[in-house]
């Protein structure tokens, strides 16, 4: 059921997280979205709010350049439901644990936000709002998977100059930002201007700057509205962890 879980204490939570709550139900993208299939895979996102070094922050994670799809793309944490699991909240925590070392004790799930199914992989996703109560260092889980996580300000976000738009030689044309060293796009990218709108903060920018995908930074092209299984931060960047060479954990890289 879309909206904010029962029994959830609201209590010391930002506006911006309060605003989107409230417009949560109608999420402007969802309109946006074709009807799901009948052999959809159930999935889920964590979009996990926070108060960071450098402000209220989001996290995101770059997937490794080493996949076979959607390599080196941003993206919420998330992934499909393993059987018997408590979904979609259950399914975001264990994969946001599993790639970028959140541990689900010190987040307050908040809402689950209206289902969005991705026709190209087949997913129907159900993301999951939260807080973090309790915020740790990002860290890279398998690094096989993830190249980098970052908490990423939503000031940054924000700011019209790291607005545009990117087209897919597909002919997909749809909204990007360019933060963290990273260009997000797609599915991530759309459900990231839909949130910045519901919670309020979004701030006019220049629809008309649109870029080749290839041009805007990307990695390797896939299509958009997909879900799939170091160091060029920014100076104002946000924390940001990145694997060291013998692939184990990566602990937070502080802002230069």
């Amino acid at each position: 059921m879309t909206g904010v879980l029962a029994g959830v204490d609201l209590a010391g939570l930002p506006d911006h997280v309060r605003r989107l709550l409230e417009a949560g139900p109608d999420l402007p993208l969802r309109h946006r979205m074709p009807r799901p299939s009948a052999t959809a895979r159930r999935s889920a996102v964590l979009i996990l709010f926070g108060e960071g070094p450098r402000g209220a922050d989001v996290l995101l994670i770059e997937k490794s350049p080493r996949l076979r799809t959607h390599a080196g793309q941003p993206a919420f944490p998330g992934g499909g439901a393993d059987p018997g699991e408590d979904y979609p909240v259950g399914t975001a925590l264990r994969e946001a644990q599993e790639e970028a070392g959140i541990d689900p004790a010190g987040v307050r799930v908040l809402a689950t936000l209206p289902e969005l199914f991705l026709g190209p992989s087949d997913n129907l996703v159900v993301p999951v709002v939260a807080w973090w109560d309790d915020p740790r260092d990002v860290t890279v889980g398998d690094p096989r998977e993830v190249a980098r996580v970052a908490r990423v300000p939503l000031a940054e976000l924000a700011d019209p100059a790291n607005r545009f738009r990117v087209r897919h030689p597909s002919g997909y044309v749809g909204p990007a930002f360019g933060v963290a060293g990273m260009v997000v796009w797609g599915f991530t990218g759309g459900l990231l201007d839909a949130v910045l709108e519901a919670a309020g903060l979004a701030r006019p920018w220049d629809a008309r700057d649109v870029r080749p995908l290839e041009v805007a930074g990307a990695g390797p092209a896939a299509a958009p509205g997909s879900l799939g299984e170091g160091g060029a931060e920014d100076a104002a960047a946000p924390t940001v962890a990145d694997p060291p060479p013998d692939g184990g954990p990566a602990s937070t890289v502080p802002p230069r």
